[in-house]
């Protein structure tokens, strides 16, 4: 018989708030012996989530090489091969805090992958979709805000014009940076998908991505421990000075 999971998940940290009252539950379950997938099923039971193919359920993966991708796996059965680790366990949290936007990013891999089949490379639309769903997240920031970060200008975005985070909102949604994020380390770097002010994220990202909009191909890099208030480091000025990790905008 394969070993419980036993991982334990500090669930104070701002980035995990949409995460927290679900994965604190789903961890109690694992607690009590239950399997990853079994311990999301359970929150799946109190706000199911429909995908063209059914309800969605978390699945063991199976002990053999599976017949079909991943995704399209998924787009066809509406069950998501889950493993007993904390990779898994965060993507299975993504689901159940954006499953609008999580069922998009599958139906359209599923799309990319009957058309193109799987190859050595994924291509640029699937590559697009795998960088977020792995490593992305939504920001919805004041315009001087956004401007400063297109410019790689650090100082002005964290230090100048810090008050003004009080009005910008960091969603993580990839499960590979929230898994990262367990061991915070200073270099962590998300991938940011500027979203308009007043508007709700998930929905307006599903739209933009549903028809391809310019918008969801163009990505910010954000040194995640830099977001006011998220480390308590970052409180220093001196913390923006590391160029290995606020580096300057190449030329």
């Amino acid at each position: 018989m394969a070993p419980r999971p036993h991982f334990r998940v500090d669930w104070s940290p701002p980035w995990l708030a949409p995460y927290r009252d679900s994965g604190q539950a789903a961890e109690r379950e694992l607690a009590q012996g239950l399997r990853v997938a079994e311990a999301l099923n359970k929150q799946l039971d109190r706000s199911p989530i429909e995908l063209a193919a059914g309800l969605l359920r978390f699945i063991a993966p199976a002990t053999t090489a599976p017949l079909e991708a991943y995704e399209t796996h998924i787009a066809r059965t509406a069950q998501v091969p889950t493993r007993d680790n904390p990779h898994d366990f965060f993507n299975g949290l993504a689901w159940l805090a954006f499953p609008r936007l999580k069922r998009c990013l599958n139906e359209l891999q599923a799309r990319q992958i009957a058309l193109h089949g799987v190859g050595p490379r994924r291509g640029a639309v699937r590559d697009r979709l795998t960088l977020f769903d792995e490593n992305g997240a939504l920001w919805q920031a004041p315009g001087l805000l956004v401007d400063a970060l297109r410019r790689r200008d650090w100082h002005t975005l964290f230090v100048t014009h810090r008050a003004a985070w009080r009005d910008a909102r960091t969603t993580i949604v990839g499960h590979a940076l929230l898994e990262k994020l367990t061991a915070p380390r200073k270099a962590m770097t998300a991938h940011v998908w500027v979203v308009p002010e007043g508007v709700d994220a998930e929905t307006w990202f599903v739209d933009v991505l549903a028809i391809d909009h310019p918008a969801s191909r163009v990505h910010l890099p954000l040194p995640v421990l830099g977001v006011p208030g998220w480390w308590p480091a970052n409180e220093s000025e001196c913390f923006y000075a590391d160029a290995t990790v606020f580096r300057p905008l190449r030329g």
